[in-house]
């Protein structure tokens, strides 16, 4: 069994195909401690790391140097006020205003299958995939009770972690801090990798040597945010590609988070993640109870492509939902940069028309169908069709649309309402904000606040009465601004902090209600870009928007840092117009083809406008997409060299899991005088299968293409920033 308790010892040992974690229960007041988290192990006695009987470790209440002991042992999930001064996972202030909590073990229960989060995201899993962990603590003074859940995947080598706690005694609790997910661990000599970023420069990766003190990555914005990723790992001096051991956390959520690595001078090392408890403050009356978002952990002993082939296999599996999880996307053309808010039915009609030509297969009308919006000061919240630029609404330009033979998508922002707006108009007191305090604008917009269930309600109704207008198949859900000046018209003084959490609640609400009334509608989460690229949106929608920043070479490094976590399948990616119209840089047509092939494919131009060769182009890359992206969509995915690193050439490979077949896709970026050959040694393959290269006509094993190594000459490429495509077959 994936998950055992050994009574004698009070050992829980939880396994997956490739690693264990253990727990131990230790004195008589029962505290839980974490024991061991690495390679897979067959013995469950590894108490003796605990070091309780040595002089600093005395569990007995009454002992002269309790503090040592407290401030000292490895806790699985660590609280304040009572001598443990490293950083907890959980914080409380009772009604009399102390802040002491202490959590001893009760009782366990472990069964196959997973529990859904109420109203959160969550990885999920049949009853023959995985083996939960509910390892429930009290804090018997207060009566707080907190359960541990833990959820193993054995197929994917990776595990969850989540917290539920339940306010057991007569007189309301303050929760001030409830993190998903912590763990004490001595130091390896661990590098910090990281991702962080700005708005058009997403996912940028960042590795550094872990010092002394704190080291953290959180966002205050309300959502996750383009600066950082809800993401941290540990990886041991000298971890590559392939080899050496990582430790990850990825939190499954869409709000303030915090990660966090803190190494003591006594070499202890804490690893925690979990909502920022910056803002956060949840009243827990009798009987109530507080679910905290779910921690995805991922130890890899054979590197960071090891992690990141675990995460994809993970999200891939157990965490994207709905009809288009496992399907092919259609390929669209979004008209946001062809026409910006310049655009009418005759236009759309016209692009639509000879994109179908093209093999094009979806229509997404970008930002400004709605209310009176002519630029972005108004008409957010305004959810109805304007219909001097759409005579005869949405329903007209769908019919004629799909008359082409075209899907037709739409983009929103739903959780948003414009200053100048009708909706704003009737409800001021809609919008988050500080009462009496006029809040700050951003694109002369402000945030909904969805908090409050009649907001949710009226938003969740204007929304599915655009869907029922017309047969739309397409939803981008954009978001574009912080939150900013908390408060809520709609919540009590002692509630106040609780708004950004409810928000977030509101949001997924408002998505799962719409999937559920829409199930074959193909949902694709955006915030100004990767500003909300995270697991929790991804639950929802099986695609999110990379970045707005279009422009090949720095997707590069974009999709590079992407897909460190997060499968290839769900990067939004499209093929645009140059020069870019963020960076004003031109790339061949050719190459912006290939860089969006490692994403969901698509187009963000004018195809009328195009040269006849750039036309030529589309169905070519069109026959590519197809050919590639079912490889693409479910291969493992292997990193061979970084532009972002080397500053001269990018490649990566996808491999079939049967191993049958292989994509590499190699951009020469900065093409050097004498630089003539690249030998790039392909990963992933079997090195006693015969293989072919599509139009080589040698035969080659899979270890000379893997130890030997492929040689791609940089004469073809004509100049900087040209592709190349290797498909590699294995021979019958």
């Amino acid at each position: 069994m994936a998950i055992e308790y050994f009574e004698e010892e009070q050992v829980f040992k939880l396994d997956t195909s490739n690693t264990s974690y253990m727990i131990g229960i230790i004195g008589e007041e029962k505290f839980v401690t974490h024991i061991y988290y690495g390679r897979k192990m067959k013995s469950h006695r590894l108490v003796y790391l605990m070091g309780l009987g040595e002089p600093a470790y005395v569990a007995d209440e009454m002992a002269a140097d309790r503090l040592n002991f407290l401030g000292g042992f490895p806790k699985e999930y660590p609280t304040g006020g009572i001598g443990d001064y490293r950083e907890s996972a959980v914080g409380i202030r009772t009604k009399s205003g102390h802040t002491a909590l202490k959590l001893s073990y009760t009782k366990h229960r472990i069964y196959s299958g997973k529990p859904e989060l109420s109203g959160l995201p969550a990885s999920f899993g049949a009853k023959d995939e995985c083996v939960t962990l509910e390892l429930e603590c009290e804090d018997l003074f207060l009566g707080l009770r907190v359960i541990l859940l833990y959820t193993v995947f054995e197929d994917v080598a990776a595990m969850t972690r989540s917290v539920r706690i339940v306010n057991m005694g007569k007189e309301e609790i303050y929760l001030t801090k409830v993190l998903s997910a912590s763990m004490d661990m001595d130091n390896k000599d661990f590098d910090l990798i990281t991702l962080h970023g700005d708005w058009a420069r997403e996912c940028r990766i960042n590795r550094y040597p872990l010092t002394m003190g704190t080291h953290l990555v959180h966002s205050i914005c309300g959502k996750t945010g383009h600066q950082s990723q809800p993401f941290m790992a540990l990886a041991a001096h000298g971890t590559g590609e392939d080899q050496g051991e990582v430790y990850a956390m990825n939190f499954v959520y869409s709000g303030n988070f915090l990660a966090q690595a803190s190494l003591e001078p006594s070499g202890g090392l804490r690893f925690v993640m979990g909502i920022h408890p910056q803002d956060f403050l949840w009243k827990l009356n009798p009987k109530e109870e507080f679910q905290a978002p779910e921690a995805v952990l991922v130890y890899s002993i054979e590197g960071i492509g090891g992690m990141t082939r675990t995460f994809h296999d993970l999200y891939r599996k157990h965490l994207i939902r709905g009809e288009y999880r496992d399907k092919k996307r259609p390929i669209l053309l979004n008209n946001w940069e062809a026409t910006y808010f310049n655009f009418n039915t005759e236009k759309l009609l016209a692009i639509a028309k000879e994109a179908a030509a093209d093999g094009i297969e979806m229509l997404v009308v970008d930002d400004g169908w709605f209310g009176v919006r002519n630029d972005d000061s108004s008409s957010l919240g305004d959810w109805f069709v304007n219909e001097k630029k759409l005579p005869g609404g949405l329903s007209h330009l769908v019919h004629e649309v799909h008359a082409l033979g075209m899907k037709f998508g739409i983009w929103m922002e739903p959780e948003m309402v414009s200053q100048n707006s009708e909706l704003y108009r009737a409800h001021p007191d809609w919008a988050i904000a500080v009462p009496g305090r006029k809040p700050s604008l951003r694109r002369s917009q402000y945030v909904l606040d969805l908090s409050r269930q009649e907001v949710v309600d009226a938003v969740y109704h204007m929304i599915a009465s655009v869907l029922h207008s017309a047969p739309i198949e397409y939803v981008k859900w954009d978001m574009n601004r912080a939150l900013a000046d908390i408060g809520s018209y709609g919540l009590p003084p002692d509630r106040q902090g609780e708004v950004l959490h409810r928000y977030v609640l509101g949001v997924y609400q408002l998505q799962d209600r719409l999937l559920n009334q829409f199930p074959s509608l193909l949902l694709e989460n955006c915030s100004s870009g990767g500003g909300r690229f995270d697991p929790g949106m991804l639950y929802y929608g099986p695609q999110i928007w990379t970045s707005d920043d279009t422009d090949a070479l720095e997707r590069l490094m974009i999709q590079e840092g992407t897909a460190l976590l997060y499968p290839l399948s769900c990067m939004g990616a499209h093929v645009s117009d140059c020069p870019n119209h963020v960076t004003g840089r031109v790339v061949p047509f050719k190459t912006r083809g290939q860089v969006a092939l490692a994403g969901t494919f698509g187009y963000e131009l004018d195809v009328t406008k195009l040269s006849r060769e750039e036309r030529l182009q589309i169905p070519e890359q069109i026959a590519m997409y197809h050919k590639y992206n079912d490889l693409v969509r479910q291969g493992d995915y292997y990193r061979i060299a970084s532009y972002a690193a080397n500053g001269v050439y990018d490649c990566y490979m996808v491999v079939s899991k049967e191993k049958e077949e292989a994509l590499v896709s190699f951009v020469h970026v900065l093409l050097h005088p004498g630089e003539l050959v690249h030998t790039i040694r392909l990963k992933g393959l079997h090195p006693d299968r015969n293989y072919e290269i599509e139009g080589d006509t040698r035969s080659y094993t899979g270890e000379e293409l893997m130890y030997g190594g492929v040689r791609i000459h940089t004469p073809w490429a004509g100049g900087d920033c040209c592709g190349k495509l290797i498909h590699v077959i294995a021979q019958k």
